[in-house]
């Protein structure tokens, strides 16, 4: 389904809106970035910083600025249901316990949904001054650059990327245990700590694979789109097209998520989570 982006008063349509607003958002990101931040626990393996809490209120802020008829829906301050209507999903810092420990890997994540569907997301890395960004139908880029998703074909020289699972430990142990049952037939595999920066990195081809146990819509909501516009595949664990509430998630080239379909078939970190989604979870 194709759908005409939304402008505002000048014209400007959500797409150039949201780079702008991220670019902001980086801004305030740079200036806490020497400071000490305040850290709270804001759940199981899961912290929030100040820096969250201020850089999301200023999205907001921009946001309704220009759409006040739309829905917002953040990681900090929760929200609308991103899948009902013209909904931004946000995440102010995408890898905060990498921001709050001085580690030069996070970025802030602003995309828009029309009943669930992306169809515009941008992923901000401040520090890199590197913005991956996408519209339907329009490609995908890393800045002013076209990307497309890396076209290696043998298992063999693919770079797998993960992340440990928040929540109850089985996510991690199952992630760990099909990492180390696929582990001699990659070429390497990484951790960044910022799901939104790794599927980027699969988009723009410089790693081949992401997977996660499952992520929250504001985390992979831009890399939804990222990844179909550079030429990708971003399923759940089962091998369905994602949605902001996937069980799982599996970004790569056809022919590698093929691979890894295959490879994975009879691994528990295949089955479906024990924990149902809940659209509605906040």
């Amino acid at each position: 389904m194709k759908y005409q982006l939304p402008e505002t008063e000048t014209g400007k349509d959500v797409w150039q809106l949201a780079r702008e607003i991220s670019m902001s958002a980086g801004e305030i990101l740079l200036d806490w970035w020497p400071k000490a931040k305040e850290i709270s626990d804001a759940g199981q393996n899961d912290i929030v910083t100040n820096v969250d809490r201020e850089c999301e209120a200023h999205i907001r802020s921009a946001i309704a600025a220009h759409f006040p008829e739309h829905g917002i829906f953040g990681e900090e301050g929760k929200g609308d249901d991103p899948t009902k209507g013209w909904t931004w999903i946000i995440d102010p810092i995408d890898g905060t316990q990498n921001y709050a420990w001085g580690i030069p890997c996070f970025s802030t994540v602003i995309a828009l949904a029309k009943d669930g569907e992306v169809v515009a997301g941008v992923n901000f890395d401040p520090i890199n001054n590197e913005m991956f960004h996408a519209a339907r139908g329009k490609g995908a880029f890393l800045n002013e650059e076209k990307i497309q998703v890396n076209d290696v074909s043998k298992f063999e020289d693919v770079v797998l990327v993960t992340d440990p699972a928040y929540g109850p430990p089985s996510g991690t142990t199952d992630t760990l245990q099909m990492l180390r049952k696929i582990w001699p037939s990659l070429k390497t595999a990484r951790m960044i700590g910022s799901s939104a920066l790794s599927i980027s990195y699969v988009a723009a081809g410089r790693m081949d694979i992401f997977v996660h146990h499952r992520l929250q819509p504001y985390d992979q909501a831009a890399g939804m789109i990222l990844m179909e516009e550079a030429g990708g595949l971003i399923t759940d664990r089962q091998g369905n097209r994602a949605q902001l509430y996937s069980d799982g998630v599996i970004a790569s080239s056809s022919t590698i998520h093929q691979e890894f379909m295959e490879k994975t078939k009879h691994l528990q970190w295949r089955k479906p989570s024990s924990r149902a989604l809940n659209p509605r979870e906040r």
